[in-house]
């Protein structure tokens, strides 16, 4: 079980992703690198997370996000592209605070 206070204690943390073409990061691999470093940083995987599709490559982009943790509860999260350097988009994810309703 994802607690309330393990995913607060996780409101940052960071990915990279290789770009595809078209300049964006799929869909499908932004959600299993956010999985991984939600799993990573907090000791346990969200049960699923669903992103609402690729992921554009450019600095400043931000895209929300959904988890459901293995006790039902579901979270929101930001995924911001930091950087962008030699195909590959560095993104960073926050987890909000409070589950959503």
């Amino acid at each position: 079980m994802v607690s309330v206070t393990v995913l607060a204690a996780c409101a940052l943390t960071s990915c990279s992703a290789s770009i595809s073409s078209g300049k964006k990061v799929a869909k499908a691999e932004v959600e299993k690198l956010s999985s991984d470093q939600l799993a990573a940083k907090t000791g346990q995987a969200p049960k699923s997370v669903t992103c609402p599709g690729d992921l554009k490559a450019k600095v400043g982009t931000v895209m929300r996000c959904s988890l459901a943790t293995s006790d039902g509860r579901k979270f929101g999260f930001a995924v911001t592209v930091t950087s962008v350097k030699d195909n590959v988009a560095h993104f960073d994810i926050k987890v909000d605070d409070k589950p959503t309703p």
